[in-house]
């Protein structure tokens, strides 16, 4: 509008009446700019927040410092504050460029043509990838009962691939079960125990797993920074044998490392983090039992979880269908068809707010 034009609108106004109009104006644009809702992406499960903001200067430092060079390959200093942090020997320790390349450099290592990957199911998609990548093939267990697992080793399984806690379900084994499961396995077989998300388990101590590597061999743990520390841009993760595994562990780690961001941004995480992590696993856990309090009154059942997501189903709604009545509402979350399951839906927990809007989005979608 002109300039004369706009001010031809208040002829024959009063002072007071343009004053009001203006204002009413002002005030609508306030109501729309408010009404105006940004979606909430729960289909993640990375940490929704910044990493610590020593970590960040952490790596601003490495980079000012010598990004202009190759990062030390044995990545040394890294393993052993992580072996140091775990009571074993930084030859026990490989870091890799995220818990995905180090697993799949494992089945490629271990995995020969006609050999078998066994993994309950539903769980993590890459396990499966990762067994026909290395010429072997996948044996998705459903339900993931361990007596289901058990039965489906047979004399051609090399690896057994667990998620714990299991992405997407966010079921978790405890250590006990899982020392009688490795105590009935054959020796051929080797247990990849991925834990990337065990940052969030409340239900018995982190090291739990950690503890029953001395007695068997044939057992790796993969650890993550990219999940509670919030740093899944830096792509590192590490992995953990027990005695014997040098060669192993030598074998699966990336021949030139990692780079000298990411080397010195998981080192300051380790140094630094301990109370911050344990404030987000302390704050997924009360959103946690809040929606599972929230959810008795709505037809929606929510599996226990030791996980920083749900895995939910609603009562006469596939799981795709109510991702996108979700999805009306601004909530984004991941589908279970995703991994064969067309009843569920994975939502990752974040803030309180966060959690509002997914229980007003459950309502909106189920019509409580």
């Amino acid at each position: 509008m002109a300039l004369r034009g706009y001010y031809r609108q208040f002829e024959g106004m009063t002072d007071q009446e343009v004053s009001e109009q203006l204002r009413e104006r002002s005030r609508e644009r306030r109501r729309r700019a408010l009404a105006k809702i940004d979606p909430l992406d729960l289909s993640v499960t990375t940490w929704h927040e910044f990493p610590h903001p020593d970590v960040v200067a952490a790596i601003t430092y490495s980079a000012r410092r010598g990004i202009n060079r190759y990062a030390n390959p044995q990545t040394m200093e890294l393993r052993r504050e992580i072996g140091r942090r775990h009571g074993l020997e930084g030859e026990r320790v490989a870091v890799g460029n995220g818990v995905s390349e180090l697993m799949s450099a494992t089945a490629r290592t271990l995995i020969e043509p006609g050999d078998e990957l066994v993994t309950p199911w539903p769980s993590y998609p890459l396990y499966p990838l990762m067994a026909r990548a290395s010429g072997g093939r996948a044996v998705p267990v459903t339900g993931g009962g361990l007596e289901a697992v058990l039965s489906a080793v047979t004399e051609r399984t090399r690896l057994l691939a667990l998620c714990n806690p299991n992405d997407p379900t966010g079921a978790h084994l405890p250590a006990d079960r899982l020392r009688d499961l490795l105590g009935q396995l054959p020796e051929r077989v080797t247990v990849l125990l991925d834990e990337a998300l065990v940052d969030f388990v409340d239900a018995e101590p982190t090291a739990a797993s950690i503890d029953l590597l001395d007695d068997f061999p044939r057992l790796l743990v993969f650890r993550s920074f990219s999940k509670a520390y919030g740093l899944a841009s830096m792509r590192c993760g590490y992995a953990l044998g027990g005695p014997g595994s040098e060669e192993l562990i030598e074998r699966i780690a990336p021949p030139l490392g990692v780079s000298g961001l990411a080397h010195d941004g998981a080192l300051e995480a380790l140094r630094t983090c301990g109370p911050m992590v344990a404030a987000r696993r302390d704050a997924v856990i009360v959103q946690c039992q809040r929606l599972a309090d929230e959810l008795l009154a709505m037809p929606i059942e929510a599996h226990p979880t030791q996980a920083n997501f749900v895995w939910l189903s609603a009562s006469g709604l596939s799981g795709a269908e109510l991702s996108a009545r979700l999805h009306r509402a601004q909530v984004i979350v991941a589908p279970g068809t995703a991994v064969g399951d067309e009843t569920h839906i994975r939502a990752t927990i974040q803030s309180p707010g966060a959690t509002d809007r997914l229980l007003e989005g459950l309502r909106q979608a189920v019509n409580v």
